[in-house]
């Protein structure tokens, strides 16, 4: 895994590093938040360990930044100050986990491997979407039906992707355009209705019943 570490006492830093170099991570340091922050930005690790008392910008405040910016790599955060108010704190700024000092290093490296294992786990559920038999794949960008493979141009794929991903909400024509083609809302256009055409001859026809709904006068739903 890559990790980084953002520490501010060199001799605890320093034995962290190593512990965890031994056990065949890659592992980048930071002593100070605005460093942390920097890497972070530029860089893409599988797990931030990451200490609430720095010398500029505290834990805290790095978590909520990095939320903010959309940045959802996870946290486990070392404290110092091991009270339920500070905790919550923590965990409420967007922290993913805790850990009081002083710790035990297998602990910390269990804690580790437990954010990285969930944070896979979670990534491939987004990358695959599943509805009653229709499975769409992200990742090769591939559509099944009853186990079927069915194939999509690439603006069909993104058509039933945006509508499967948001299964059950009524979508109108005016999303879809702005979603899927990055065009607004032009009432002349009936591109949107073509298309719901087009997947609904190779999603929904051939296999008895119909997973794309029009909703009359308010637009289109994916939906069981």
């Amino acid at each position: 895994m890559k990790l980084l570490i953002v520490e501010d006492e060199p001799t605890l830093l320093s034995v962290i590093r190593k512990g965890l170099s031994e056990k065949n991570h890659d592992v980048s340091a930071a002593l100070d938040g605005a460093t942390a922050i920097e890497m972070l930005t530029t860089g893409n690790y599988d797990v931030v360990v990451l200490d609430v008392m720095l010398p500029d910008i505290n834990g805290i405040e790095i978590c909520r930044r990095l939320r903010a910016a959309n940045n959802y790599v996870p946290i486990l955060m070392l404290t110092a100050l091991n009270s339920s108010d500070n905790i919550v704190t923590g965990l409420n700024a967007g922290a993913d986990d805790y850990m009081a000092k002083p710790f035990r290093f297998a602990e910390l490296e269990a804690r580790i491997n437990a954010l990285a294992r969930r944070a896979s786990q979670e990534h491939k559920a987004a990358e695959s979407i599943v509805i009653e038999d229709l499975e769409i794949d992200m990742r090769t960008k591939t559509v099944k039906r009853n186990g079927e493979n069915i194939v999509l141009t690439a603006k069909e794929f993104n058509l039933l992707h945006y509508l499967a991903k948001n299964s059950g909400t009524i979508l109108s024509r005016e999303k879809i355009l702005d979603n899927v083609w990055n065009i607004n809302f032009d009432m002349n256009t009936n591109v949107v209705d073509v298309y719901i055409n087009y997947i609904r001859k190779k999603i929904d026809k051939p296999y008895g019943h119909k997973l794309i709904h029009t909703i009359k006068g308010l637009g289109y739903v994916v939906k069981p």
